[in-house]
Protein backbone atom coordinates (compact mmCIF):
# COMPACT_ATOMS: atom_id res chain seq x y z
CA UNK A 1 0.00 0.00 0.00
CA UNK A 2 1.28 3.52 -0.74
CA UNK A 3 2.50 5.77 2.03
CA UNK A 4 -0.34 7.78 3.50
CA UNK A 5 0.45 11.47 3.39
CA UNK A 6 -1.22 14.69 4.43
CA UNK A 7 -4.57 15.30 2.69
CA UNK A 8 -3.02 18.34 0.96
CA UNK A 9 0.07 16.41 -0.11
CA UNK A 10 0.36 16.73 -3.94
CA UNK A 11 3.27 14.32 -4.37
CA UNK A 12 2.68 11.11 -2.42
CA UNK A 13 5.58 8.69 -2.35
CA UNK A 14 4.54 5.36 -3.84
CA UNK A 15 6.27 2.74 -1.72
CA UNK A 16 4.91 -0.73 -1.25
CA UNK A 17 6.14 -2.37 1.96
CA UNK A 18 6.81 -6.03 1.40
CA UNK A 19 7.12 -8.94 3.75
CA UNK A 20 10.63 -10.28 4.00
CA UNK A 21 12.78 -12.37 6.27
CA UNK A 22 15.45 -10.54 8.25
CA UNK A 23 18.60 -10.21 6.19
CA UNK A 24 20.92 -10.87 9.17
CA UNK A 25 24.15 -10.52 7.30
CA UNK A 26 22.82 -11.59 3.89
CA UNK A 27 22.75 -8.09 2.42
CA UNK A 28 23.94 -7.69 -1.14
CA UNK A 29 24.03 -4.70 -3.45
CA UNK A 30 20.94 -6.08 -5.20
CA UNK A 31 18.98 -6.57 -1.97
CA UNK A 32 19.84 -3.28 -0.36
CA UNK A 33 19.53 -1.20 -3.55
CA UNK A 34 22.77 0.69 -3.14
CA UNK A 35 23.74 3.28 -5.72
CA UNK A 36 27.48 3.36 -6.39
CA UNK A 37 28.93 6.60 -7.76
CA UNK A 38 30.47 5.76 -11.13
CA UNK A 39 32.96 8.58 -10.70
CA UNK A 40 34.68 6.49 -8.04
CA UNK A 41 34.93 3.57 -10.45
CA UNK A 42 36.50 5.90 -13.01
CA UNK A 43 38.93 7.18 -10.38
CA UNK A 44 39.99 3.61 -9.64
CA UNK A 45 40.66 2.99 -13.33
CA UNK A 46 42.70 6.20 -13.60
CA UNK A 47 44.76 5.31 -10.51
CA UNK A 48 45.44 1.83 -11.86
CA UNK A 49 46.50 3.20 -15.24
CA UNK A 50 48.74 5.80 -13.60
CA UNK A 51 50.34 3.08 -11.50
CA UNK A 52 51.14 0.97 -14.54
CA UNK A 53 52.57 3.99 -16.33
CA UNK A 54 54.68 4.82 -13.26
CA UNK A 55 56.11 1.30 -13.18
CA UNK A 56 56.99 1.50 -16.87
CA UNK A 57 58.71 4.86 -16.44
CA UNK A 58 60.34 4.55 -13.04
CA UNK A 59 60.39 0.84 -12.25
CA UNK A 60 59.24 -1.04 -9.18
CA UNK A 61 60.34 1.52 -6.55
CA UNK A 62 57.42 3.71 -7.59
CA UNK A 63 55.14 0.70 -7.22
CA UNK A 64 56.44 0.09 -3.70
CA UNK A 65 55.89 3.73 -2.77
CA UNK A 66 52.40 3.66 -4.21
CA UNK A 67 51.63 0.44 -2.38
CA UNK A 68 52.77 1.91 0.93
CA UNK A 69 50.61 4.99 0.38
CA UNK A 70 47.63 2.81 -0.55
CA UNK A 71 48.08 0.64 2.53
CA UNK A 72 48.24 3.71 4.76
CA UNK A 73 45.10 5.17 3.16
CA UNK A 74 43.23 1.88 3.51
CA UNK A 75 44.29 1.59 7.14
CA UNK A 76 42.91 5.07 7.80
CA UNK A 77 39.62 4.21 6.07
CA UNK A 78 39.22 0.87 7.88
CA UNK A 79 40.86 1.39 11.27
CA UNK A 80 41.17 5.13 11.81
CA UNK A 81 38.26 7.29 10.76
CA UNK A 82 35.41 4.81 11.52
CA UNK A 83 36.56 4.66 15.15
CA UNK A 84 36.88 8.43 15.67
CA UNK A 85 33.44 10.04 15.83
CA UNK A 86 33.14 13.78 16.25
CA UNK A 87 30.55 16.00 17.90
CA UNK A 88 28.89 18.36 15.43
CA UNK A 89 27.31 21.56 16.75
CA UNK A 90 24.67 22.77 14.32
CA UNK A 91 22.47 25.86 14.48
CA UNK A 92 19.29 25.67 12.42
CA UNK A 93 17.72 29.07 11.78
CA UNK A 94 13.98 28.66 11.35
CA UNK A 95 11.78 31.59 10.25
CA UNK A 96 8.64 29.99 11.71
CA UNK A 97 10.20 29.09 15.08
CA UNK A 98 8.01 30.37 17.93
CA UNK A 99 9.89 32.86 20.15
CA UNK A 100 9.45 30.58 23.16
CA UNK A 101 11.39 27.77 21.41
CA UNK A 102 14.33 29.97 20.46
CA UNK A 103 17.45 28.27 21.81
CA UNK A 104 15.97 24.76 22.17
CA UNK A 105 18.80 22.18 22.02
CA UNK A 106 18.31 18.71 20.52
CA UNK A 107 20.72 15.81 20.78
CA UNK A 108 20.60 13.75 17.59
CA UNK A 109 21.93 10.18 17.43
CA UNK A 110 21.38 7.87 14.48
CA UNK A 111 22.61 4.78 12.65
CA UNK A 112 24.49 3.18 15.53
CA UNK A 113 24.20 -0.17 13.69
CA UNK A 114 24.99 -2.29 16.73
CA UNK A 115 26.69 -5.45 15.53
CA UNK A 116 29.25 -3.77 13.28
CA UNK A 117 32.83 -3.15 14.38
CA UNK A 118 33.18 0.07 16.43
CA UNK A 119 29.40 0.42 16.73
CA UNK A 120 29.11 -0.16 20.47
CA UNK A 121 32.13 1.99 21.29
CA UNK A 122 30.82 4.80 19.07
CA UNK A 123 27.37 4.60 20.63
CA UNK A 124 28.86 4.72 24.11
CA UNK A 125 30.82 7.79 23.04
CA UNK A 126 27.66 9.40 21.62
CA UNK A 127 25.73 8.76 24.83
CA UNK A 128 28.58 10.27 26.82
CA UNK A 129 28.36 13.42 24.68
CA UNK A 130 24.63 13.68 25.35
CA UNK A 131 25.19 13.28 29.09
CA UNK A 132 27.88 15.95 29.03
CA UNK A 133 26.00 18.41 26.79
CA UNK A 134 22.62 17.91 28.50
CA UNK A 135 20.37 18.89 25.55
CA UNK A 136 16.69 19.55 26.16
CA UNK A 137 15.58 16.66 23.93
CA UNK A 138 17.36 13.54 22.62
CA UNK A 139 16.25 11.67 19.49
CA UNK A 140 17.34 8.53 17.64
CA UNK A 141 16.49 8.38 13.94
CA UNK A 142 16.78 4.68 13.23
CA UNK A 143 19.06 1.77 12.38
CA UNK A 144 19.93 1.22 16.00
CA UNK A 145 20.98 -2.36 15.21
CA UNK A 146 22.37 -4.15 12.19
CA UNK A 147 22.31 -7.70 13.62
CA UNK A 148 19.51 -9.33 15.58
CA UNK A 149 21.91 -10.70 18.19
CA UNK A 150 22.77 -7.11 19.21
CA UNK A 151 19.20 -6.20 20.24
CA UNK A 152 19.60 -7.47 23.86
CA UNK A 153 22.44 -4.97 24.28
CA UNK A 154 20.13 -2.00 23.67
CA UNK A 155 18.65 -1.68 27.20
CA UNK A 156 22.09 -2.01 28.78
CA UNK A 157 23.56 0.70 26.57
CA UNK A 158 20.66 3.17 26.58
CA UNK A 159 19.16 2.75 30.05
CA UNK A 160 19.70 5.92 32.05
CA UNK A 161 19.89 8.25 29.06
CA UNK A 162 17.69 11.21 29.99
CA UNK A 163 16.69 14.68 28.82
CA UNK A 164 14.18 17.20 30.23
CA UNK A 165 11.80 16.72 27.28
CA UNK A 166 12.51 13.00 26.96
CA UNK A 167 14.30 10.56 24.68
CA UNK A 168 12.49 9.27 21.58
CA UNK A 169 13.26 7.00 18.63
CA UNK A 170 11.96 5.99 15.21
CA UNK A 171 12.93 2.81 13.35
CA UNK A 172 15.16 2.36 10.32
CA UNK A 173 15.20 -0.29 7.63
CA UNK A 174 17.73 -2.48 9.48
CA UNK A 175 15.59 -2.35 12.62
CA UNK A 176 12.73 -3.82 10.58
CA UNK A 177 14.94 -6.44 8.96
CA UNK A 178 16.38 -7.65 12.26
CA UNK A 179 13.12 -7.70 14.21
CA UNK A 180 11.21 -4.52 15.04
CA UNK A 181 9.08 -6.14 17.75
CA UNK A 182 12.19 -7.25 19.64
CA UNK A 183 13.80 -3.83 19.27
CA UNK A 184 10.59 -2.14 20.41
CA UNK A 185 10.64 -4.29 23.55
CA UNK A 186 14.32 -3.48 24.15
CA UNK A 187 13.68 0.27 23.82
CA UNK A 188 10.74 -0.03 26.22
CA UNK A 189 13.10 -1.53 28.79
CA UNK A 190 15.31 1.53 28.29
CA UNK A 191 12.27 3.85 28.75
CA UNK A 192 12.57 5.16 25.18
CA UNK A 193 9.29 5.41 23.23
CA UNK A 194 9.44 4.19 19.62
CA UNK A 195 7.24 6.54 17.58
CA UNK A 196 5.43 4.68 14.81
CA UNK A 197 3.30 7.25 12.97
CA UNK A 198 2.70 9.06 16.26
CA UNK A 199 3.26 12.46 17.79
CA UNK A 200 4.01 13.94 21.19
CA UNK A 201 3.24 17.43 22.45
CA UNK A 202 6.29 18.76 24.29
CA UNK A 203 6.28 22.02 26.26
CA UNK A 204 9.43 24.09 26.72
CA UNK A 205 9.84 27.63 28.00
CA UNK A 206 6.12 28.26 27.63
CA UNK A 207 5.96 27.09 24.02
CA UNK A 208 4.80 23.87 22.37
CA UNK A 209 6.85 21.59 20.15
CA UNK A 210 5.00 18.87 18.26
CA UNK A 211 7.36 15.91 17.86
CA UNK A 212 6.34 13.68 14.94
CA UNK A 213 7.77 10.21 14.37
CA UNK A 214 7.05 8.02 11.35
CA UNK A 215 7.77 4.42 10.48
CA UNK A 216 10.56 3.59 8.06
CA UNK A 217 9.93 4.29 4.38
CA UNK A 218 11.76 1.22 3.06
CA UNK A 219 10.07 -1.68 4.83
CA UNK A 220 7.69 -0.08 7.31
CA UNK A 221 4.24 1.46 6.95
CA UNK A 222 4.87 5.21 7.20
CA UNK A 223 1.88 7.53 7.41
CA UNK A 224 2.28 11.26 7.85
CA UNK A 225 -1.50 11.60 7.89
CA UNK A 226 -1.83 9.29 10.87
CA UNK A 227 1.13 10.85 12.67
CA UNK A 228 -0.31 14.36 12.27
CA UNK A 229 -3.82 13.48 13.34
CA UNK A 230 -4.68 15.83 16.19
CA UNK A 231 -1.73 18.16 15.62
CA UNK A 232 -2.86 21.79 15.09
CA UNK A 233 -1.99 23.19 11.69
CA UNK A 234 -0.32 26.21 13.29
CA UNK A 235 1.80 24.11 15.67
CA UNK A 236 5.58 23.98 15.25
CA UNK A 237 6.42 20.49 14.00
CA UNK A 238 9.66 18.52 14.23
CA UNK A 239 9.72 15.27 12.22
CA UNK A 240 11.90 12.25 12.92
CA UNK A 241 12.33 10.11 9.80
CA UNK A 242 15.11 7.62 9.20
CA UNK A 243 15.19 8.21 5.44
CA UNK A 244 15.73 11.83 4.35
CA UNK A 245 14.16 11.64 0.90
CA UNK A 246 10.61 12.14 2.18
CA UNK A 247 11.45 15.82 2.76
CA UNK A 248 9.17 17.12 -0.02
CA UNK A 249 6.21 15.18 1.36
CA UNK A 250 7.01 16.41 4.86
CA UNK A 251 7.24 20.01 3.67
CA UNK A 252 3.85 19.81 1.95
CA UNK A 253 2.43 18.31 5.15
CA UNK A 254 3.45 21.41 7.11
CA UNK A 255 6.55 20.06 8.84
CA UNK A 256 9.05 22.75 9.84
CA UNK A 257 12.15 20.69 10.74
CA UNK A 258 13.13 17.15 9.76
CA UNK A 259 15.97 15.12 11.28
CA UNK A 260 17.23 12.04 9.43
CA UNK A 261 20.15 9.67 8.99
CA UNK A 262 20.28 6.57 6.74
CA UNK A 263 22.94 7.74 4.25
CA UNK A 264 26.02 7.70 6.52
CA UNK A 265 27.12 10.64 4.38
CA UNK A 266 28.10 8.22 1.61
CA UNK A 267 30.89 6.65 3.75
CA UNK A 268 33.67 7.81 1.39
CA UNK A 269 33.78 11.38 0.09
CA UNK A 270 36.20 13.27 -2.13
CA UNK A 271 36.00 16.82 -3.53
CA UNK A 272 34.27 16.92 -6.93
CA UNK A 273 33.44 13.18 -6.78
CA UNK A 274 31.09 13.41 -3.80
CA UNK A 275 29.84 10.30 -1.95
CA UNK A 276 30.93 6.79 -2.90
CA UNK A 277 27.59 5.05 -2.31
CA UNK A 278 24.04 5.98 -1.34
CA UNK A 279 21.09 3.85 -0.22
CA UNK A 280 17.54 3.68 -1.44
CA UNK A 281 15.52 6.70 -0.20
CA UNK A 282 18.74 8.53 0.65
CA UNK A 283 19.93 9.74 -2.75
CA UNK A 284 18.60 13.30 -2.88
CA UNK A 285 19.63 14.53 0.56
CA UNK A 286 22.91 13.05 1.70
CA UNK A 287 24.69 15.06 4.38
CA UNK A 288 24.18 18.19 6.44
CA UNK A 289 21.58 20.94 6.16
CA UNK A 290 19.05 21.49 3.36
CA UNK A 291 16.11 23.83 2.75
CA UNK A 292 13.23 22.03 1.07
CA UNK A 293 10.09 24.03 0.25
CA UNK A 294 10.16 25.86 3.57
CA UNK A 295 11.28 22.82 5.57
CA UNK A 296 14.72 22.67 7.19
CA UNK A 297 16.31 19.22 6.95
CA UNK A 298 19.42 17.96 8.73
CA UNK A 299 20.96 14.64 7.65
CA UNK A 300 23.49 13.16 10.06
CA UNK A 301 26.43 11.00 8.99
CA UNK A 302 25.49 8.64 11.83
CA UNK A 303 27.59 6.80 14.38
CA UNK A 304 28.15 3.47 12.66
CA UNK A 305 27.54 1.42 9.57
CA UNK A 306 30.11 -0.54 7.61
CA UNK A 307 33.55 0.38 9.08
CA UNK A 308 34.85 2.15 6.00
CA UNK A 309 35.00 5.96 5.95
CA UNK A 310 36.99 8.70 4.27
CA UNK A 311 36.49 12.43 4.93
CA UNK A 312 33.15 11.42 6.44
CA UNK A 313 33.68 10.63 10.14
CA UNK A 314 30.88 9.27 12.34
CA UNK A 315 28.99 11.93 14.24
CA UNK A 316 26.74 12.77 17.13
CA UNK A 317 24.98 16.11 16.83
CA UNK A 318 23.83 18.91 19.08
CA UNK A 319 21.26 20.98 17.19
CA UNK A 320 20.18 24.41 18.40
CA UNK A 321 16.99 25.94 17.00
CA UNK A 322 17.13 29.71 16.42
CA UNK A 323 14.78 32.27 14.94
CA UNK A 324 16.01 34.02 11.82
Amino acid sequence: MPIETHPHEPHPIGVRPRKRRPLRGRQTIEETKLHVNRGWIGLGAVVAAAGMAGINLFGWPIAAAGGAFGAAALGHMLLGEPARPILERVTLRIPALPPALDGLRIGHLTDSHLGFRYSEANLRWGIAQMQRERPDLIVFTGDIVTHHWAIPDVPRLLRGLEAPLGVYAVPGNHDHWEGLADLHAALTLANIPLLLNEHRRLSWNGGDLWLIGIDDVWDGRPSLRQALRGVPSHGFKLLLSHAPDIAESAAHAGIHVQLSGHTHGGHLRLPLLGPFTLPRYGKRYVIGEYRVDGLTLYVSRGLGGAPLRLLCPPEATIITLRRC
